[in-house]
Order: C-alpha cells, then sequence, then structure tokens
C-alpha cells in the first residue's frame, strides 16, 4: 500500500494487537488519525476553504471556490487533504451541502469528523485483512482496495451520523448536509456519494476533445429506487404546488421536512421514514486520457451542465482560478435562468490529475465538447 509514516505504521501495529479490543483501539485510532490531520494542516496539506492546494511533487492540483447564495449564511463548505494519512500516493477531497437552521453547522461537523473516521476505518479495514492468512493481496489488488474502501465509507457514513445526532450542540433534528468526497490512492479514484452534489469527469476523447463523464447519481426523491424506499417506510414524496416538478421527502404526518433529497446526515426527524446516510461507493481508474474531476454542490448543476462545467474548467488558462470561475459562471447563470429565485450556495472543487499546467495555454482555447454517448 506504498510508504508508511512512522506514525501509521504504529497505528496500523496497534489496531493489529488491539483487535477485539475496539473501544480503546478505535480511540487511539482517531487520535492518531486527528494528529496527522493537525500536521497536513501545519503544512498547508489541508484546505478548508477557497483556494488551492498545489504540494511539491504530488500528481495533484485542487483549485476550491465557495460563494455564498441569497438565503443567508454560506452553507456550503470544502476539504481538500493532500498525503491523506501521510500517504504520498493518497489524497482526500469533500464537499458538503448543509440545509435547515443548523445546517452550516451540520456541514461543517460532517468535515471534520468525515476524513479522520473515513481513515481510522480504513487502517482498521487493513490491519484486520492483513492478519487473515487465506487472503491473497495480490489477487485482484484493485478489486481488494475497492473493496477496503467501501466498506470503510459504509463504517464511517454510519458512525459518523450516529455521532452528530448525539451531539449535545447541534440540532440536527431538522437540519443536514450533504456529503461527495472522493479518495484518489495511486491511479485509482474512489467515489462516495450521499445527497445530490455531483462529480464529474473530463477525459480526453481520440479527437482531442473534453469529454464529460458523470460519476454519481444526484440521490434525489424522484428516483424511483429512492421514492419505493421512502414510502416503504412510510414516509411522504409530493412535490408543493408553487414546486412542480420538484419532488420532496416529508413526514408522514405534517408538512415537514420538504427535503429535496432522499440521503442526507443528519434530518432526524425523517431517519426512520426513507432517509439514509448510507453513500454510493464507486471507483474508477484514472488513465492518461483523463484529466480532471469536479465535484460541486447542486447550486452549480442547477444552472449549468455537465458539458458546460468540463468547457468551463478545462478552457481556464490558470488552473488555480478553475473552480473560481465554475462558481462564478454559475452565478451568472442562476442570474439568467432563474430569476426572481433566490440563489443557492455555490461551491466547486477542481481536481487535476496531471501536475504540470499545459505549457501553452492557447491550446486550451477553445475547447471542444463531445457529449458521452
Amino acid at each position: 500500500m506504498g510508504h508508511f509514516s512512522s506514525m501509521f505504521s504504529g497505528l496500523v501495529r496497534s489496531l493489529s494487537i488491539k483487535k477485539g479490543k475496539n473501544n480503546h483501539g478505535n480511540s487511539d485510532a482517531r487520535d492518531a488519525a486527528e494528529a496527522m490531520a493537525k500536521e497536513a494542516k501545519k503544512n498547508d496539506m489541508i484546505l478548508r476553504s477557497s483556494g488551492i492546494v498545489n504540494v511539491d511533487g504530488s500528481n495533484n492540483f485542487a483549485s476550491v471556490f465557495s460563494k455564498r447564495g441569497q438565503k443567508g449564511v454560506n452553507q456550503d463548505c470544502c476539504i481538500v487533504w493532500e498525503e491523506f494519512g501521510c500517504q504520498e500516493d493518497m489524497m482526500f477531497c469533500g464537499i458538503f451541502d448543509g440545509h435547515g437552521p443548523w445546517g452550516h453547522f451540520v456541514a461543517k461537523r460532517i468535515r471534520e469528523t468525515m476524513p479522520p473516521s473515513l481513515l481510522c476505518s480504513w487502517q482498521e479495514t487493513l490491519a484486520q485483512t492483513s492478519l487473515d492468512p487465506d487472503l491473497d493481496l495480490e489477487l485482484d489488488k484493485k478489486g481488494h482496495r475497492f473493496n477496503i474502501w467501501k466498506h470503510s465509507y459504509i463504517k464511517t457514513c454510519a458512525a459518523i451520523d450516529q455521532e452528530l445526532e448525539r451531539h449535545r450542540r447541534i440540532d440536527s433534528f431538522y437540519s443536514g448536509t450533504t456529503a461527495l468526497s472522493i479518495v484518489r490512492q495511486g491511479d485509482l479514484i474512489f467515489i462516495a456519494n450521499v445527497g445530490d452534489s455531483r462529480a464529474v469527469l473530463a477525459t480526453t476523447s481520440e479527437d482531442g476533445s473534453l469529454v464529460p463523464v458523470q460519476l454519481t447519481v444526484d440521490f434525489k426523491p424522484s428516483l424511483p429506487q429512492e421514492a419505493e424506499r421512502i414510502i416503504q417506510s412510510k414516509g411522504r414524496v409530493f412535490c408543493l404546488d408553487d414546486e412542480p416538478g420538484v419532488q420532496r421527502v416529508w413526514q408522514p404526518d405534517g408538512e415537514t421536512p420538504g427535503l429535496a433529497m432522499s440521503r442526507a446526515f443528519g434530518d432526524y426527524c425523517v431517519k426512520g421514514f426513507g432517509l439514509i446516510s448510507v453513500p454510493e461507493v464507486t471507483q474508477r481508474n484514472i488513465t492518461s486520457r483523463d484529466q480532471f474531476v469536479v465535484l460541486a454542490t447542486d447550486g452549480v448543476w442547477d444552472v449549468v451542465s455537465i458539458q458546460e462545467a468540463v468547457q468551463i474548467v478545462g478552457s481556464t488558462a490558470d488552473r488555480a482560478k478553475s473552480a473560481k470561475r465554475l462558481v462564478e459562471c454559475a452565478v451568472h447563470a442562476w442570474k439568467r435562468k432563474r430569476r426572481g429565485i433566490a440563489m443557492d450556495d455555490i461551491s466547486a472543487i477542481c481536481l487535476f490529475f496531471h501536475s504540470s499546467p499545459l505549457s501553452d495555454p492557447q491550446q486550451v482555447h477553445p475547447i471542444s465538447i463531445a457529449t458521452p454517448k
């Protein structure tokens, strides 16, 4: 799995030794993971606001930008963590879209707890599988890595949602957040999605044009399988009279909460009625044709198509400004397409897979977009 720092190696050893002593072992693992986060922040490897992450020698370059909408405080937040878990070949990116009266607190809480909790779960799973004498790690390495990350993500999301419910200073009964994150590990990216933010990959076709590939599903109550789960759990799905076509999630009795997504952290008023925080976890092998991936909240995708997003980012000569340019284009699109409707918070992360920018900025002007078949 690559080079282990002394801290990482010690953590894995402690997890292996303390297998079966889950409470104490998990506490040690969490402390070590949080220590890694503090060290990464100190070394400018963690970004939690608008800006860039560009660590010397890394194959990654990330641009982040967020803009407050017209509904009050900005409830979007982001994180980019280079050398995730002290691993030179790993990176974590996450984008969170809060909603409800306490949505900004919920989003920030999940942003703070997800990376170290995921790291802890991943390391614990690694330690456990390394003790399995029947496991051949050389067999189907990529499939094995995916299974580890999927298990770790599912375990993490369940744990942090339970922890959020018990939090004494955050009222998440009528508030919640979506969460979209990716982990890059070498030539693989693992995508985990809870909610309706979206990840879009830009890859190059044989004729040199950029092709957008949507990597995630927007988990909205209008999806048949999502609506079926909610209805079977006694929740309700319907549109308001002044919002035809916008399906929302409601309690069995009453006019709350009216969620526009079918998966989220928090929102315990409907957690027993079909809303879940279980992530969909997928993977993709990064090839030389793949250029970058965009993670963005629905404030972008409500007014910008995936083709337009890829064009905007791909035609920005200064990659450090790519996320800001995408957000600004979305702001203009809101004014043009949704007059009279309060603009949503708009946030984006643009993660580039190749460390060196194009030597000639003119090579990216203009970008031709091919619609995927």
